[in-house]
């Protein structure tokens, strides 16, 4: 349903507009319509202490902050006169921005590419692709692609694998403070088992990351993600360079693969013989720890689990990319036990995931749940794809929910947005039904407007 403004929200940001600088000079703006946040961890706290649902909310904002929040009868009597009132209505919802925990923005051209599992996929796609951005400009361009899908699908906040490529990470970071973005990224260290031009060196991945950490992490809200690609292109030296430089710099991320295939891990145990576990790899280079985020982590034992509940360390779940390529079913309820749960956010895994679409890899961490006969409720699902995913990258502080004080990063959704979903959500008995059916039957569509710093970026 298009939205019915009360007064006209600020408009939508031409691309490169710095939308960090302006908001020293923010109006205070507010939204209007039913809203969903989470104030805890519905896995361990349970659904009913942790899930707010308003059905009529305000949500206002200034200097790219939520300032209030809650029932709009309650809410509307403290906002600054004149204020500017978005009112959606009520076939919409109000959320904090979906976070994406792992993705590879160089992919996105090859996107849909037929037919391999992890280890051919690599070789047929994604080196080739990635030797592409050798060219600042097409670097550019891809980057300008993939930040536009992000916005248009209601990420706001991600955490994105770059190319081996110095630039490649300079370019994503000056598009994305462009448009004022909360955003963790890195340079890929790739130091052996790549193709030529692919490869940089133990000294060179390390004086290039030093260089990017300098230039870009903690730069208003971008962040950097210390990048070993995984186990497989990194030598011990090159993992021992990038542990020591995460000990120098321990508020950076660190992003790699973990446990995708039962073949990868074989190759593991192959190169590194002398470690207990694919995951003692990282451990025995300094490399597992606090705001530590590892892709995929199916094919994890135990002891690994265990191991990752003490370090902090997150799963980062990418089950398009794992039905796409054949790598397995993450278990979720495995991972989340209570005994020690491990912190788990959601990835789209872009190019080996198939969509930007958060609702859509919704729809596929559901079926794999069902797979492990472990059912996924629509709740749990979207704190995976808000505040879980903000716990992963410990920025649960700053973004993932809406609360005063919160970064002001904002999805609004039609939950009328196709009419085979229209006649749908009039049979819905509740909400934790209507939410169910946004995801499994929604996708791009659904997203009405994203809301960045308090600015709308992109509005259908």
């Amino acid at each position: 349903m298009p939205a019915s403004p009360v007064a006209h929200p600020f408009p939508a940001l031409p691309f490169g507009a710095n939308v960090a600088s302006m908001s020293s000079r923010d109006q205070p703006t507010a939204l209007r319509g039913p809203a969903l946040t989470f104030t805890g961890d519905p896995f361990r706290d349970g659904i009913e202490r942790t899930l707010v649902h308003e059905p009529d909310a305000i949500v206002a904002m200034q200097d790219g902050r939520i300032t209030h929040f809650g029932p709009a009868a309650r809410v509307a009597s403290r906002l600054p006169a004149g204020i500017e009132i978005r009112d959606f209505g009520k076939d919409a919802l109000i959320s904090a921005g979906f976070i994406d925990t792992h993705v590879h923005f160089p992919q996105t051209p090859m996107i849909a590419s037929h037919g391999a599992q992890l280890l051919d996929w690599l070789e047929r796609y994604t080196f080739p692709t990635e030797l592409k951005f050798a060219d600042r400009a097409y670097t550019r361009r891809v980057a300008r692609a993939f930040l536009q899908e992000n916005l248009r699908n209601g990420i706001t906040t991600s955490c994105v694998y770059c190319t081996v490529h110095a630039h490649s990470a300079d370019i994503l970071f000056e598009e994305a403070e462009a448009l004022g973005l909360r955003l963790a990224a890195g340079k890929v260290l790739m130091d052996r088992n790549a193709p030529d031009g692919l490869r940089d060196g133990v000294q060179s991945g390390y004086d290039d990351s030093l260089a990017l950490i300098r230039k870009w992490h903690g730069r208003g809200r971008l962040l950097y993600a210390i990048t070993p690609r995984f186990a497989g292109t990194s030598s011990p030296e090159q993992l021992a360079a990038a542990g020591a430089l995460w000990r120098a710099h321990p508020d950076c991320l660190m992003q790699t693969h973990l446990a995708e295939t039962e073949a990868e891990v074989a190759w593991i145990k192959e190169l590194f013989p002398d470690r207990t576990s694919y995951l003692d790899v990282y451990d025995h280079h300094g490399l597992c720890g606090k705001r530590a985020v590892f892709g995929h982590g199916i094919w994890l034992g135990e002891e690994e689990l265990k191991r990752l509940h003490a370090a902090e360390a997150a799963i980062a779940h990418c089950p398009t990319s794992n039905f796409f390529l054949g790598s397995g079913m993450f278990d979720i309820a495995r991972a989340k036990h209570a005994h020690r749960p491990v912190r788990v956010g959601l990835g789209t895994d872009i190019g080996a995931g198939t969509s930007f679409s958060i609702l859509q890899t919704l729809n596929e961490a559901y079926k794999a749940a069902q797979l492990n006969r472990n059912p996924l409720s629509a709740a749990h699902a979207y704190y995976l794809a808000t505040r879980g995913s903000a716990a992963a990258l410990h920025l649960e502080d700053r973004v993932g929910s809406l609360a005063p004080g919160m970064e002001a990063d904002l999805v609004v959704l039609d939950m009328r947005s196709t009419p085979l979903i229209a006649f749908r959500m009039d049979e819905a008995r509740d909400f934790a039904e209507q939410l169910f059916i946004q995801m499994i039957l929604g996708d791009d569509r659904a997203v009405q407007a994203t809301y960045v710093a308090g600015r709308v970026v992109h509005d259908r």
